[in-house]
């Protein structure tokens, strides 16, 4: 347990509580780990609970705890895995709905990762440290379809760096809200964290990054859309978010879209389709398709008949 006792200085007069102990800690506590304590009383201000809006007078005393980090241990776990692509260096995993990529808060087991670990033992690249052994990058828990993981170092840093270039293939398969009346289109608009809401993304042109998505109509389906979208950039939720600001947003998508669904879902309609990619150690392309899930077959069949 560590111990936080700050002095509020003339300078910091007359800020909120919150502000003052984020400016002044930066580096050791998150702000939603703040805001946890405040709400729970558990920063004082001269012996007393403080709310964050505070504000801070010179001369305060505040103090507060931070526990010790918990250390955790991930379990290799007996999960079947479709595999869409294995050998030495790489796998391609179809991941299926609801199944988080690599273990976080609340998610510890039950996740890629853990499969993974029973799946190829000790094979995985250590890279991004203990809770995503092999991981390079990931797709939402409500997303299926493929993953690619590494089994050692040095692929890690080859197709990392083909991430990194945009030079990886990623086609996904969605259904969005409404008739989209273009053929085929193109979203080019900066992502970043949304200053309304820090969960969330949004098309942000101060602080975001360049992200592009290309879009092409498949099907239009009596007021749905179905579509394939190509990754230029891979923004966190970046499909979901440029759908959204272009007023189609993903059918199923409870995030960025407030139109309720009328089909049980289960999250976005969305399935990262075909993944290619420079095979890190041979050098020849590989490209990796993932079968449409069975849940979406059944929603297009259901949508042809409307």
């Amino acid at each position: 347990m560590k111990q936080i006792r700050l002095e509020v200085d003339d300078e910091f007069e007359g800020i909120r509580l919150d502000k003052y102990i984020t400016l002044n800690t930066e580096s050791i506590i998150s702000r939603s780990f703040l805001q946890k304590l405040i709400k729970s009383d558990l920063v004082k201000v001269n012996f007393k609970p403080q709310k964050a809006s505070y504000l801070v007078k010179s001369d305060d005393v505040i103090e507060f705890e931070i526990p010790d980090p918990q250390e955790y241990i991930i379990n290799p776990e007996n999960i079947p895995l479709d595999i869409l692509y294995e050998d030495d260096d790489v796998i391609v995993v179809n991941k299926p709905k609801g199944m988080v990529v690599h273990p976080a808060a609340g998610h510890y087991t039950g996740t890629l990762v853990n499969g993974l670990l029973y799946h190829c033992k000790d094979s995985l690249s250590g890279i991004n440290g203990v809770l995503r052994p092999g991981i390079v990058h990931r797709i939402d828990k409500d997303t299926t379809g493929s993953v690619i993981a590494c089994k050692n170092d040095v692929s890690h840093n080859e197709i990392a760096a083909q991430l990194k270039e945009h030079t990886i293939t990623r086609r996904y398969r969605a259904i969005c809200h409404g008739t989209i009346k273009e053929d085929e289109l193109t979203i080019n608009a900066p992502i970043g964290r949304s200053d309304k809401d820090r969960k969330k993304m949004a098309i942000n042109s101060l602080n975001g990054k360049s992200a592009i998505t290309h879009v092409k109509v498949l099907e239009r389906l009596n007021g749905y859309t179905y579509i394939e979208c190509r990754l230029e950039t891979g923004r966190t939720h970046q499909i979901r978010v440029h759908m959204a600001s272009i007023g189609h947003p993903l059918l199923g998508d409870d995030v960025y879209s407030n139109i309720k669904s009328k089909y049980n879902t289960n999250g976005q309609c969305l399935h990262a389709y075909i993944l290619g990619f420079v095979h890190p150690t041979t050098k020849q392309y590989i490209e990796t398709c993932a079968p449409i899930p069975e849940y979406m077959t059944k929603l297009l069949s259901l949508l042809h008949k409307i």
